[in-house]
């Protein structure tokens, strides 16, 4: 007997809604594959200049996105469900663009992707710059402070503007933290016909508003004694505003190294004072994020200014009295206490707001708060230890040591069964 033929293969799912990325070069830069997918489309939704750039042939309905965008995806896609959606996007879908909400709400596996060369891959063709050296900021409904946190001398950055308005916007940033002598390029309508680029430096730049569609890239040159802001924990104390409520250079960067800010993490800091500890820690990576508790409305409003001053307007500022001021914040993966370590529960709270694995690292200079601390490294382990500075001043015409008041330090890591914890 022979044996049985094998069942009939099945095809492959095809997905509900395809994601085509189109360029400034609208139609006449797809590929078949794309081209196909937009001509056999029920539904083609999109931006109205995406829209606007596909020929007579595609007939399906189109829609374009409200605005605010983001709350309507979901409504939007469920209106249409059933018929063979397109969403149109600007270059790469999943390169800052609507690729990342779709996937949100639908799933990766709901989702036929086909990308288009992004703003970033052309204006580093033009440009000569290798991508991977290349950083990207984006500032499109985002605060253009954002920025800031990305100069450093010599170093290459590619903008993705928010309209005709931001090359101007972005010159008079670099003006403001020193780095005026920065040339910058605004490359517009990249990839068509209508392509084009404005050169000229950040301190001289008399440009008018362009072309919407632009990104600008910035080649960063600090005017001569601007002060240098590194890419570790660690800024000199100068780089913030404070009335003296500071955690000191050396003892901020020790601090940040026992927090070991990882990318995407939450921090609370609590009794921010200037806040140095959340704002470092956010700019050790961009997804990091903190949110930062104040008693005084006066320190509140120096902590964001310092944020937006070193490109992390992010900083979420609570104004408030902690523990009570902690309800309702999201969960942390670590905890710093800058002050306020005796107020009643305040240890409590924070310890049991963390999930095993958070990190709580404590600082305090005061005996009764030390013996605080003691008290809580006896029952639950960790580290602790005392930091001392000092400083080499002139002494008549010698120079001599000045100590700085000690700082006794406590940092402890959730486990899912702390030894010693009975409270």
């Amino acid at each position: 007997m022979s044996p049985a033929p094998p069942p009939p293969a099945v095809p492959a799912p095809v997905s509900a809604v395809s994601v085509v990325g189109i360029g400034a070069d609208g139609w006449a830069g797809l590929p078949g594959p794309a081209r196909a997918v937009l001509l056999d489309a029920e539904v083609l939704i999109g931006g109205e200049r995406q829209l606007g750039l596909l020929p007579p042939e595609c007939a399906g309905l189109r829609v374009s996105w409200p605005s605010p965008l983001r709350p309507a995806v979901r409504a939007l896609l469920a209106e249409h469900a059933g018929s063979r959606t397109a969403v149109l996007a600007s270059g790469d879908p999943m390169f800052y663009g609507i690729g990342r909400a779709l996937t949100e709400e639908l799933g990766a596996g709901a989702l036929r992707v086909l990308p288009h060369p992004s703003s970033v891959s052309y204006a580093c063709a033009r440009l000569g710059w290798p991508v991977e050296d290349t950083e990207t900021v984006t500032l499109v409904g985002r605060p253009t402070a954002r920025l800031a946190g990305a100069l450093h001398d010599g170093r290459r950055l590619l903008v993705l503007s928010a309209g005709a308005a931001t090359p101007a916007a972005v010159a008079a940033l670099l003006r403001e933290h020193g780095f005026g002598p920065s040339r910058m390029r605004v490359l517009a309508q990249l990839g068509s016909p209508a392509e084009d680029c404005l050169d000229g430096i950040a301190d001289t730049w008399e440009h008018p508003a362009g072309d919407p569609l632009n990104v600008v890239a910035v080649e960063c040159r600090s005017t001569p004694g601007t002060l240098r802001l590194g890419a570790v924990p660690g800024l000199p104390d100068e780089a913030y505003e404070h009335d003296g409520q500071l955690t000191k250079r050396h003892v901020r960067a020790a601090t940040l190294g026992v927090l070991a800010p990882a990318p995407g993490e939450l921090l609370w800091d609590i009794g921010g004072g200037s806040g140095s500890i959340a704002a470092e820690w956010m700019r050790t990576h961009p997804s990091c994020r903190a949110v930062t508790v104040e008693r005084d409305p006066v320190r509140a409003g120096r902590i964001a200014r310092n944020a937006d001053r070193l490109g992390v307007p992010g900083l979420r500022v609570v104004t408030g009295r902690a523990p009570d001021a902690l309800a309702g914040l999201p969960v942390p993966h670590a905890v710093f206490i800058g002050g306020g370590l005796t107020a009643p529960g305040m240890l409590d709270a924070c310890w049991d707001a963390l999930p095993p694995g958070g990190r709580l690292v404590a600082n305090t200079v005061t005996l009764e708060s030390e013996a605080l601390l003691a008290d809580w490294y006896r029952r639950l382990g960790g580290d602790l230890v005392r930091l001392a500075v000092a400083h080499a001043v002139p002494v008549g015409g010698f120079t001599g040591w000045r100590q700085a008041m000690p700082v006794t330090q406590w940092s402890v890591q959730k486990t899912p069964h702390a030894p010693g914890d009975d409270r």
